[in-house]
């Protein structure tokens, strides 16, 4: 048996169809998904409660102890636009573009906003959030009603807001990168190689760039 945990839309989009390819794969094999919230996934994983999670973490973050972490995708983020605005004639935005414009905010203090932080810093600003939402759908429909603009990683834009646009963002291109943390002292299980495999591979199926 295999618990995943689940955290955030990431986990999401991620580990449910992750868990139905090692179905497929190992019919025998009984996996558990288990919400996280708003703990800590690696204090989970750390703790035996979960055999898997998804968690985000930049490539320079220190090493966890008692943890190994398997890159799974780097997950892109995407400037989220009103469909009248200036910039949404454009196919591909620099990230400076957006340095004047009100922001939605799309994401709870942590690791995914920290990356678009960094990144706004790196491009010389930062961010007027006027409006803060703690998921993308709701930070969609903030723009779609001229709110301002936003960015929300690729994972997120399963089901763009028919009311927005969304655009490529480069120079540079904000991401956050996905991993898949284990117990280093977990054995190899046939279970728990067949999880990872298959997030792997639904994470390498996914839309990049």
């Amino acid at each position: 048996a295999i618990v995943a945990g689940v955290h955030g839309q990431a986990g999401a989009s991620l580990v449910a169809p992750a868990v139905a390819e090692l179905r497929r794969a190992l019919p025998g094999v009984r996996v558990e998904l288990r919400l996280i919230g708003a703990e800590d996934p690696l204090a989970q994983v750390r703790d035996g409660r979960v055999d898997v999670a998804l968690v985000v973490r930049a490539a320079a973050a220190p090493p966890v102890e008692g943890i190994r972490l398997v890159h799974l995708r780097d997950d892109a983020y995407r400037a989220v636009l009103p469909p009248g605005h200036g910039l949404a004639a454009r196919p591909v935005l620099a990230l400076a573009d957006l340095a004047g414009e009100p922001w939605v905010g799309s994401e709870l203090p942590g690791p995914c906003r920290d990356a678009v932080s960094a990144a706004c810093a790196a491009a010389g600003f930062t961010p007027r959030v006027v409006v803060d939402s703690e998921d993308y759908p709701t930070a969609q429909g903030f723009v779609a009603a001229g709110l301002g603009v936003s960015l929300v990683p690729q994972t997120g834009l399963g089901s763009p807001h028919p009311g927005v646009v969304v655009r490529e963002v480069r120079d540079p291109r904000p991401v956050r990168r996905i991993w898949a943390a284990v117990r280093r002292s977990a054995p190899a299980t046939p279970a728990l190689r067949g999880i990872l495999d298959a997030l792997r591979q639904v994470a390498a199926a996914g839309p990049t760039g």
